[in-house]
């Protein structure tokens, strides 16, 4: 099967590795030195433990229009990295081309299939000029939410930390062929990939500790287990928690686990940086919309007030202006 890996970073490299070693016809869109090295050597998967693995019947360009037209593509970029190549993505698709797609926090479809009052409505804080809604026909699309950490350890070279688990979902909750496809196609990579009914309760589930610690560490530089502990954070957190789950509630999600098991689980990842302090450290531009600004105006639409998520989100986004107009980056260092 012919798949396509758009934005073959950590997570995206993780699943085109895993997929190439299947045997399936992968194409990795990505840049830099990371291309240069998979071109040349191919792609190095480090398994949990230390196992290694080279996938090197993989094609790599940094060109879409070069992949030609695919079975799956799996959009693995970030959340703001999708809409600036969404007019590119059409030269990938074919009649029946599916499009998994892979992004933390509210997706530009969630109202796409969605069978409440809001059917069909473009969420406008990840999409504001419907440039994805225009160019990815929603029939195309499945839901996927992605567990697992990894990380580009070098060029070519991806670090399984942990976790395997896909799920997949189609957008009205059916149980298409289509979706059985794919969720074979990743079992045999070695996923956990189970086909659930309600894709949408998945995204919120792990959204819901996306949206509270990822800006609160990065506004105080500080991990999973130290935001949790610190008693000031750990209500903060759940407060944010507390507003999302009652826009969630109002648009007919339920959540599997109790908030208070939700963060517990955060705290017993340790000493764990988010995603979002890492980008701050490294001043790379970081996914606040969709992982906020989103549950902000899904908050608008159901008359939620969301008095705690919009001062960190405030807060957050003027940090973002900041480093961007000074092209800069903040960590915290020890002193002598």
């Amino acid at each position: 099967m012919k798949i396509c890996i758009v934005g073959a970073g950590a997570i995206g490299g993780l699943m085109g590795a895993k997929l190439a070693l299947a045997g399936e016809e992968v194409t990795l869109i990505a840049r830099g030195a990371h291309l240069d090295a998979i071109r040349q050597n191919g792609l190095k998967l480090i398994e949990e433990d230390g196992a290694e693995h080279m996938a090197k019947n993989v094609k790599a360009t940094s060109k879409l229009s070069e992949a030609g037209k695919q079975d799956v593509v799996i959009l693995a970029l970030k959340a703001h990295q999708v809409e600036p190549i969404a007019t590119e993505l059409p030269a990938l698709f074919g009649p029946s081309t599916i499009v998994v797609t892979t992004q933390n926090g509210i997706p530009w479809w969630y109202f796409q299939k969605h069978g409440g009052e809001f059917e069909g409505r473009r969420v406008e804080t990840v999409d504001p000029n419907g440039t994805l809604m225009a160019n990815v026909e929603v029939e195309r699309i499945l839901g996927c939410v992605v567990f697992p950490a990894a990380e580009i350890a070098a060029p070519g070279v991806i670090r399984l930390i942990e976790g395997n688990r896909f799920p997949v979902g189609e957008l009205d909750g059916s149980e298409s062929e289509r979706v059985k496809m794919v969720t074979a196609l990743f079992a045999k990579a070695g996923f956990k990939s189970p086909v659930l009914k309600d894709i949408r309760a998945e995204i919120w589930l792990k959204l819901w500790g996306n949206l509270s610690f990822n800006p609160i560490s990065a506004l105080t530089h500080s991990t999973l287990v130290d935001i949790c502990q610190f008693p000031l954070t750990r209500h903060l957190a759940a407060m944010m928690m507390t507003e999302a789950q009652t826009i969630a509630n109002k648009l007919g999600v339920e959540f599997r686990v109790s908030l208070e098991k939700r963060i517990a689980g955060a705290e017993k990842v340790g000493k764990h940086k988010t995603s979002m302090l890492q980008d701050i450290e490294i001043g790379r531009a970081i996914e606040i919309d969709a992982l906020v600004g989103a549950v902000i105006e899904l908050g608008r639409l159901t008359q939620t007030p969301t008095p705690h998520i919009d001062a960190v989100y405030a807060c957050v986004k003027l940090l973002a202006k900041t480093l961007a107009e000074e092209k800069g980056k903040l960590k915290v260092e020890k002193i002598g």
